[in-house]
Parts: C-alpha cells; sequence; structure tokens
C-alpha cells in the first residue's frame, strides 16, 4: 500500500521507497531516505489539504512534513489495522 492511499489518521510504518511515477527522480527518493522514510520507521497521515489533496501532512517518527502527493505515492507502507475504502 502507498503513502497516499491511507486515511487521515491512519498510522502504518515504512516499508520503502519506490519510483512510483515516471516523474520521480533519483534525487527525490534520496531525499525522502533522507527525510526518515526508511523501513520499519512509523508513520501517520494527519491530514490532507484543500479538497482532500495536497498536500499531506504526515508525521514520520517525531517529525512532521508536509508531503505532494507525487511524494506520497512513491512510499510503500504496512498499514496498521486501518480499513481502506
Amino acid at each position: 500500500m502507498l503513502l497516499s492511499q491511507l486515511p487521515n489518521g491512519a498510522h502504518a510504518h515504512v516499508v520503502g521507497v519506490i519510483a512510483g511515477a515516471a516523474d520521480v527522480g533519483d534525487a527525490t527518493l534520496r531525499r525522502l531516505g533522507e527525510l526518515g522514510f526508511i523501513g520499519g520507521e512509523p508513520v501517520q497521515v494527519l491530514r490532507r489539504g484543500p479538497g482532500g489533496r495536497e498536500p499531506l501532512a504526515v508525521q514520520v517518527g517525531e517529525t512532521l512534513f508536509a508531503l505532494r502527493l507525487l511524494e506520497a505515492q512513491c512510499i510503500e507502507v504496512q498499514a496498521d489495522d486501518v480499513t481502506v475504502y
């Protein structure tokens, strides 16, 4: 599952970072890893921007970030007991 698919308030753990679209380069993937999106880290989607789109306010570990939808689609997660519709 991708981070972008989690509903607001959902908790998960990062599995890894992948190229979710052709527009995503190695620099973006490296940056996400440097920000803390590495395997095993807890992550939570706090809320989404206007219209439920972007940016996504997420917490990874103890740090808050605002991610573009394109970036959130590059982060694979394992949801902690959440139902996705």
